[in-house]
């Protein structure tokens, strides 16, 4: 069981560390808005994130499978909401003395529905319920743990991209230095949602 844990937890941070939309997202937020403003946004993507984690045990690879139109519309939203939050980073104000910005920072619904059409996040969930189930014999019970598990996971990922993000913030009070970081990040976002559509 304990190799089964161990496996699970690297596979998920694995997964869902890597600089996919997500992370880079709070990265960027984080950034840009700072850790305590970009609080909802990260709320707003793990409540999405457990939206995917039930998607996966349902069978969202078999909804897929029947209707593959069902599957490129999701990935077309997802690609422009990703967008969407990827030029409101790029676009953002610089910082003002007060340290405080004229834009404002994603919200909770925000992460929330960014997450929930995010297809590297079905994708992540699908391979991990399929590779690294726990191992336990009621079968329900397997399927909940794995989730809470992954959830758990993804909550340390996920504020750790945004408090690296938060690291940045000093540099956002020169406005050459915060236009390039801004930037940077909203590309990085794009194109890791091109990555997934042109694998």
């Amino acid at each position: 069981m304990f190799e089964a844990l161990f496996s699970l937890i690297a596979a998920t941070g694995l997964l869902l560390g890597s600089p996919g939309p997500a992370p880079l997202a709070l990265a960027a937020s984080g950034a840009t808005f700072g850790v305590k403003k970009s609080t909802g946004f990260l709320v707003g993507i793990l409540l999405g994130l457990c939206v995917a984690i039930v998607g996966a045990t349902a069978g969202v690879a078999a909804l897929y499978s029947a209707w593959p139109e069902a599957r490129l519309a999701v990935q077309i939203c997802g690609a422009l909401y990703i967008g969407y939050i990827a030029i409101k980073i790029a676009t953002a104000s610089v910082l003002d003395r007060d340290q405080s910005t004229a834009a404002r920072p994603p919200s909770l619904l925000d992460g929330f529905i960014f997450n929930l059409l995010n297809p590297k996040a079905y994708a992540a969930f699908l391979a991990i319920f399929s590779q690294f189930l726990l191992p336990i014999e009621e079968s329900g019970f397997s399927y909940v743990a794995t989730g809470l598990v992954c959830l758990v996971v993804a909550a340390v990922v996920d504020f750790t991209w945004l408090c690296l993000g938060g690291s940045l913030r000093p540099l956002f009070h020169k406005p050459k230095q915060a236009r390039v970081i801004r930037v940077s990040f909203a590309l990085l976002m794009v194109a890791a949602v091109l990555f997934v559509f042109l694998r």
